[in-house]
């Protein structure tokens, strides 16, 4: 810390002064002034989480220029994170053609905790995509989403993760919604729990998104192993016709308030930076004081999904920016 810094230059001056007989270490610290000391050790002082990486920041490196994703524990190390959240779609490739077989998810498992344990890394969650709807007014697909859903619980036992992510995709009508979720996750919930497994509902779009139903599923399911992941920026009720484009927000302070108190993980998404640092389109300290207010304490994964800048740079980022605005909340 430049605190550090600065006391083992004003004791090394002070020795030398000494040594002249022409001052005091007494006087050197009258002539600085304590209080802008204090203020620089708090502005460095730890964050109240840990940092994790979501394995999401890196898809275009590895969808598009040819990066393994085993690498991830390496490269998340290199970047100075302690924590990884894997995303099972990139590694689809070798799954899907294996047909998501034992023999396949097996050799998933043993090369992802060989690598985490080569760099003293820690598995956090695995974060499921494109494994059925849970949501679906159909209780046959329900059930057999639920299905697909126990092979990953089984993963994420065995790579001592303590949660999975998944998506809550289906009816778009509130009423039958909450009801189709809470029985598809109390099902998958109940088996997780015989693997002490977690599981996790990200707000990911459509009702998913709306914090005040989302939070209205966690309470009726009421299970102790099934929570909620607050992303800071998955609001997207609802998006224009042929785009990505939002056509209806939920306000995201509102929702990630209202999803913390089941969380069991957090999501800090970004994607663009002004000229010091902070996210143009989130408010980090306001939501990091959200955080901070509902008692939570565990992994923030990072999880940048930018273009104006590489990958890597917008994980620096994000990382950094954690870091600065937990030193700006109360």
């Amino acid at each position: 810390m430049r605190t550090n810094k600065f006391i083992k230059i004003t004791t090394a001056v002070c020795v030398g002064l000494l040594v002249l007989g022409t001052y005091s270490c007494k006087d050197a610290k009258k002539e600085k002034v304590a209080e802008p000391e204090v203020v620089e050790e708090t502005s460095n002082a730890e964050p109240f989480f840990d940092l994790s990486l979501a394995q999401w920041s890196m898809h275009k490196m590895i969808r598009e220029d040819g990066v393994d994703p085993y690498s991830f524990a390496e490269k998340a190390k290199n970047w100075g994170f302690t924590g990884l959240e894997y995303v099972s779609q990139l590694y689809n490739p070798e799954l899907e053609k294996a047909n998501y077989s034992e023999e396949a998810m097996a050799n998933f498992v043993a090369k992802s905790n060989a690598e985490a344990e080569k760099h003293g890394m820690k598995n956090v969650l695995i974060m499921i995509d494109g494994q059925g709807n849970l949501a679906v007014n159909d209780e046959a697909e329900r059930n057999e989403t639920v299905e697909k859903h126990k092979k990953w619980v089984d993963a994420a036992a065995a790579m001592g993760c303590h949660a999975i992510r998944v998506n809550l995709n289906g009816s778009t009508v509130p009423e039958e919604w909450i009801k189709n979720s809470v029985d598809g996750l109390t099902k998958l919930a109940t088996y997780a729990k015989t693997k002490k497994i977690n599981i996790l509902v990200e707000n990911h779009g459509g009702l998913s998104s709306n914090g005040e139903l989302h939070a209205e599923v966690m309470k009726t399911v009421n299970m102790d192993n099934c929570g909620s992941l607050p992303d800071f920026g998955n609001f997207c009720i609802e998006r224009k016709p042929d785009s990505w484009d939002c056509l209806k927000e939920y306000d995201k302070y509102k929702g990630v308030k209202e999803l913390m108190p089941y969380a069991k993980a957090v999501s800090a998404k970004s994607n663009n930076f002004d000229t010091d640092g902070y996210d143009t389109g989130i408010d980090y300290v306001q939501m990091l004081q959200i955080v901070k207010d509902a008692g939570y304490t565990g992994f923030i994964g990072v999880e940048y999904e930018g273009s104006e800048i590489s990958e890597e740079a917008g994980i620096i980022a994000t990382r950094d920016l954690l870091i600065k605005a937990s030193n700006e909340i109360e």
